[in-house]
């Protein structure tokens, strides 16, 4: 039974029917998930009752037809980040952007939000493609390397850093940083609800936002919550035999 003082990311990892909650109450399971329950639902104004109950009706349901990625290999996991996750980043934020540029020309005078939605799109768009880069030419493959060279009983692979450790402590920066400007969106953008008598394009451009914030959180939730630890945890142990 789901309990206030888990922290968010323990809800998530042991019950996945959790997320869908989370992502209705828009509480962060990704990065802010190491906050008991009960403080995520007071940061974010909620009554913690009513998400424990969701949390509890949803565990009722049937569960989501997915893998369960704590028990994939690390090296299948990463890939799939790669070609899931990081396919859609690459192609969502050119289509969010050619929106952002149609709704600020078309209602940015008098909508003052939008230029400062554009313009932290802009931002994230420039962090996350060099974010993305650096996973998947040194971290992800190195990841894979470690994993194989284990599973061989074979010399760990060398790496540009001392400690996998090092590399990830980057990321998961990088993701706190990708986080706060995706939140700052959701606050301008009055939690992704357009105006009264908005334009199909206006419309389509809140939910492109609001898709986007979802699929990171999974994203981000995948690498800071399974991949990461696994991956130190994976090191530290074959360093100590290999030592």
């Amino acid at each position: 039974m789901t309990t206030t003082t888990q922290t968010v990311r323990e809800i998530a990892l042991a019950q996945p029917t959790s997320i869908r909650v989370f992502e209705q109450y828009g509480i962060d399971y990704c990065c802010g998930g190491r906050k008991p329950l009960s403080e995520a639902c007071a940061a974010s104004n909620l009554e913690v009752d009513a998400v424990l109950a969701a949390l509890d009706s949803a565990a009722q349901g049937p569960a989501p037809i997915a893998e369960d990625w704590t028990k994939a290999s690390l090296e299948r996991l990463s890939d799939h980040i790669a070609s899931t996750h990081h396919a859609y980043v690459k192609r969502e934020l050119p289509r969010l952007a050619e929106l952002a540029v149609k709704v600020v020309r078309r209602h940015g005078e008098t909508q003052a939000e939008l230029p400062a939605i554009q313009a932290k799109l802009a931002q994230l768009d420039a962090e996350l493609t060099q974010h993305l880069a650096k996973e998947e030419a040194i971290l992800f493959p190195y990841i894979g390397a470690l994993e194989r060279s284990v599973a061989a009983g074979s010399e760990l692979p060398q790496g540009c850093f001392d400690s996998v450790a090092s590399p990830i402590a980057m990321m998961l920066s990088e993701h706190d940083a990708a986080g706060t400007l995706l939140a700052e969106i959701r606050q301008l953008s009055h939690q992704f609800t357009t105006p009264v008598g908005a334009c199909p394009t206006y419309h389509a451009f809140y939910d492109g936002l609001h898709e986007f914030e979802q699929d990171l959180h999974q994203h981000i939730h995948l690498e800071n919550n399974i991949l990461f630890p696994n991956a130190i945890d994976l090191e530290t142990r074959a360093s100590r035999v290999n030592g």
